[in-house]
């Protein structure tokens, strides 16, 4: 796994993706501890953080189907949404292999009866899989169309 030291160089990543899966991306930059969305140890009216360095945080969106979504936190983690499902703390070196996985058909979902329930299954490479709780109103056609 490639290890991205900066939140740009995690933008990098997902522009070449976007690329190779002829997907439109956006890309909006929140650069300062004062415009950043997850910054406690900044005071207020502060732009930079204790050792003098500007946090930069992305959010990103690929076009298409599925939705996807990505805030890259200067903290070295993301949030990633895929049609609206939300997988909270990925690590920043982990969103390309990720994003990966659901465009190129590895990301699936597990429904059970009792409990009754359904699951955003999205395999990484290793033996690293991410599972998150869909809520039951928001099963759209994409992800309704890989339950397994």
């Amino acid at each position: 796994m490639e290890h991205l030291h900066s939140t740009e160089a995690a933008v990098g990543a997902l522009r070449a993706i976007a690329g190779e899966y002829e997907r439109e991306i956006t890309v909006a930059h929140d650069i300062g501890a004062d415009r950043t969305s997850r910054r406690s140890a900044a005071g207020v009216g502060v732009t930079t953080d204790a050792d003098g360095s500007l946090p930069h945080e992305a959010f990103v969106e690929l076009g298409g189907s599925p939705r996807i979504s990505v805030r890259l936190y200067p903290d070295d983690d993301a949030l990633i949404a895929v049609e609206g499902v939300e997988c909270h703390d990925v690590p920043r070196d982990s969103v390309p292999a990720f994003v990966r996985s659901v465009l190129g058909g590895l990301a699936y979902v597990k429904g059970r009866r009792f409990p009754p329930g359904y699951w955003l299954i999205v395999p990484l490479p290793g033996d690293e899989t991410y599972k998150e709780l869909i809520p039951m109103i928001s099963l759209t056609p994409w992800l309704n169309a890989r339950v397994r």
